[in-house]
């Protein structure tokens, strides 16, 4: 169970399934799981499901249940999500406790898409908290069992999730749906407004924050400042990808080759924040079948 302020006096209490219920099973002990996400993939088995063309135990789906230009009326545009691969994610976690279920992302926007941008910290950060107030409502209609909310920062932007090229994190545009720029962003906006989300989940929820991007990504943003620094987090990292799938990972590197997992704001491979590894599909890196994972149960659980 997790609760969700959604205003002084009120509370919404929201079950996991998987995790909380009473009969649900003890977890199996294993440490890496081969995961799904976004639009998913056609999975193998009827539970405990396999992950498919690899063969290995399946055992997580991380699906979109927003994204900023959708919720401010800029387009119709389609949330990444699988109800296919949430649904085995969640039924391999409730029924034999393996892997750790379904999780959430949030598709985010800059400081420079804020409809009300002013040019300052406190609006970059109340910017931030807006888009994860409306994330964990989207959460909280999504029944996911993961309790982890991630924040999806990406460049450049997608003409299939929004508007302008690069999510409003670099350029500050006219108006919230507009493609004219009309200034830039400082980085300390940028990390004003990621502190000022996961401030906010955290003091409203009981859930965990965790960040999507890549060490390429992440210091064209950020910089390579203080405010580029990832500190309490969890990660989910697209780097390095293959669009190969002769092999999977162990750990967090392809067996038998030098592709490796590579974080970013300081974190390594071995740190505890260190959760997620897209190592294929992720990053314009296409394979043909979908988007694949690797899933460290013990940073997640």
């Amino acid at each position: 169970m997790f609760r969700v302020l959604l205003a002084a006096g009120v509370v919404l209490r929201i079950l996991i399934p998987g995790l909380t219920g009473p009969t649900a099973p003890a977890a199996t002990g294993q440490r890496y799981w081969l995961g799904t996400d976004s639009s998913g993939v056609a999975l193998a088995g009827r539970g405990p499901f396999r992950e498919p063309r690899l063969g290995g135990a399946y055992g997580g789906y991380f699906g979109m249940i927003g994204d900023w230009a959708l919720w401010q009326g800029c387009g119709h545009y389609r949330l990444a999500w699988s109800s296919a691969d949430a649904a085995a994610a969640s039924f391999d976690l409730r029924r034999y406790g393996r892997g750790v279920g379904t999780d959430g992302y949030w598709f985010m926007g800059g400081p420079g898409v804020d409809p009300r941008y002013d040019g300052t910290v406190g609006e970059a950060a109340a910017w931030g908290a807006a888009q994860a107030r409306r994330a964990l409502l989207d959460l909280a209609g999504s029944h996911l069992q993961g309790g982890v909310l991630w924040m999806d920062v990406e460049l450049p932007g997608s003409t299939v999730f929004d508007p302008v090229p690069d999510n409003g994190w670099n350029v500050v545009y006219s108006s919230t749906c507009s493609p004219r720029a009309v200034g830039q962003v400082p980085a300390t906006l940028d990390r004003a407004e990621l502190d000022g989300f996961a401030g906010w989940v955290r003091a409203h929820s009981g859930v965990r924050v965790g960040v999507y991007s890549s060490p390429l990504v992440w210091p064209a943003i950020f910089g390579a400042g203080p405010q580029a620094t990832v500190h309490h987090l969890l990660e989910w990292t697209y780097t390095d990808g293959t669009a190969s799938l002769a092999r999977r990972p162990e750990a967090w590197c392809l067996a038998g080759t030098a592709t490796c997992a590579r974080f970013f704001g300081g974190v390594s491979p071995t740190s505890a924040d260190a959760a997620v590894w897209q190592w294929s599909g992720g990053g314009g890196i296409t394979n043909g079948v979908g988007d694949f994972d690797q899933i460290d149960a013990g940073r997640l659980r």
